[in-house]
């Protein structure tokens, strides 16, 4: 997956349907309340907007803010660089507080605003988007779109401020409290729940772009999933497919959808599987300062995932001692099947969602038993204080079975292949703009 493709879509401006409950009912007074976690905040009689120009003349969501660009600068205190949260392909992310002094009467609210690089490979076709999905949306685990400026030349989009960044963040960066196995496994839930509701919608919507950047963590590591600027309709009716230019991250994407352009909701369960086998392994989809053989991870690890003992030994070792193997096994079994060549092969979403709660349920079971038989203390096991070297201790120290040995693993002195020495890879673009394409058809994954 080291060339670039290019599929043309079929429909470049297609018009979105309204995304209505069965049986509609009018949208909810309060944009916040939630009668169950699918709720979506669309009418039967919503206009969807196919371009800027439309959008200025139908805002259309009532749940979401239209702000001046001057309400944007004393957000974001001038856009100071001390206010920067990230730089991706769409621009920069800057945090900001809307208040009295921003717009008088406004309860204060702590937002992350994106603004649109107008150099930058996204355009108004992927500003757009967002604002169309999330405004339409409401559900725990998409981020929420409080509103959006589009004033002459500028585009900025204002979300609920996420206080602990991003998954990217915590599974790769050193600076970063390392996420517990009970932690890891809650993200994956949740982020398997906002993809689920995509899927569910009454016209299903591709997320397209799913990776650990993209899924952002509030203050109690709650996750959601952000930036819907390459969000795609789904088939409809006797459709298979939709076809349309391929667009994503190098790792994540399906290898069908590389190859064809043809795109499912299947190829969002693969992205989930990339990301799923991420925070299993602890290293990057795609990292080059390994070894060759081990520089795509899907392509080195999938192999090992049903093989118990080699599997034991390539999970991140930062978890030693947080899980039971058994647990550990049936996840990996998961990615395994997130990650099956073949569409078909894979399990759609709201499976994935019903394997992730039963595992996380009986885990928790398992430790409260453990926790009232040992009174109080809980270890999945024990990984003896000596390891007997000479032949004397060896006699000393009962032999222990080959699933014992495989589940004490000793830690590594160092990182692996020396990680910290190295900058963190850089995310690779399925698509290359074309010299001929115009700036709103050019489309890269966001990193915000």
């Amino acid at each position: 997956m080291g060339t670039c493709f290019s599929c043309e879509e079929e429909q470049q401006q297609q018009q979105h349907k309204p995304l209505k409950n069965k049986p509609a009912t009018p949208p909810a007074k309060n944009p916040d309340t939630r009668a169950s976690p699918g709720l979506k905040s669309a009418s039967s009689i919503l206009v969807i907007p196919k371009n800027v120009r439309d959008l200025r003349q139908n805002p259309g969501y009532s749940n979401v803010d239209i702000f001046t660009y001057e309400e944007m600068r004393l957000a974001t205190k001038s856009f100071r660089p001390d206010q920067v949260l990230g730089d991706g392909g769409f621009g920069m992310v800057y945090k900001g507080v809307i208040d009295e002094n921003v717009r008088p009467g406004y309860k204060t609210t702590q937002v992350a605003i994106k603004e649109l690089d107008p150099e930058g490979f996204q355009g108004d076709r992927e500003w757009l988007a967002e604002v169309n999905y999330l405004g339409q949306l409401r559900h725990p685990n998409l981020v929420k779109l409080i509103g959006y400026c589009c004033e002459d030349e500028h585009r900025l989009l204002v979300y609920e401020y996420m206080a602990s960044g991003s998954l990217d963040k915590h599974l790769f960066r050193r600076v970063c409290a390392t996420l517990t196995w009970s932690r890891r496994m809650k993200i994956a839930l949740d982020a398997a729940q906002g993809l689920a509701f995509l899927h569910g919608a009454e016209r299903p919507i591709i997320y397209r772009d799913f990776k650990t950047s993209n899924i952002l963590l509030d203050v109690d590591f709650n996750a959601k999933l952000s930036d819907f600027g390459l969000a795609k309709d789904g088939p409809m009716g006797d459709q298979t497919h939709v076809s349309t230019r391929v667009m994503g991250t190098y790792g994540y994407a399906a290898p069908e959808y590389v190859m064809t352009g043809h795109l499912t909701a299947r190829s969002d369960v693969y992205g989930f599987g990339v990301v799923l086998l991420e925070m299993l392994i602890g290293r990057r989809a795609m990292d080059k300062s390994r070894p060759s053989r081990e520089h795509n991870l899907v392509e080195w690890a999938r192999p090992l995932l049903n093989h118990n003992k080699k599997l034991l030994r390539i999970l991140d070792p930062r978890m030693e001692g947080q899980y039971s193997s058994k647990t550990a096994t049936k996840v990996a079994h998961l990615a395994y099947q997130c990650l099956s060549q073949n569409p078909k092969g894979r399990p759609v979403m709201s499976q994935v969602v019903e394997i992730l709660e039963t595992l996380q349920t009986q885990e928790g079971s398992q430790e409260e038993v453990m926790l009232q038989s040992a009174g109080g203390s809980l270890t999945l096991y024990e990984v003896p204080k000596v390891i007997p070297d000479t032949p004397a201790e060896k006699k000393r120290c009962p032999v222990r079975t080959d699933s014992e040995r495989v589940a004490e693993v000793p830690r590594r002195s160092k990182p692996a292949n020396g990680r910290s020495k190295s900058e963190p890879p850089k995310e690779y673009d399925l698509y290359c703009p074309s010299p001929d394409i115009g700036p709103d058809e050019r489309s890269a994954s966001t990193n915000s």
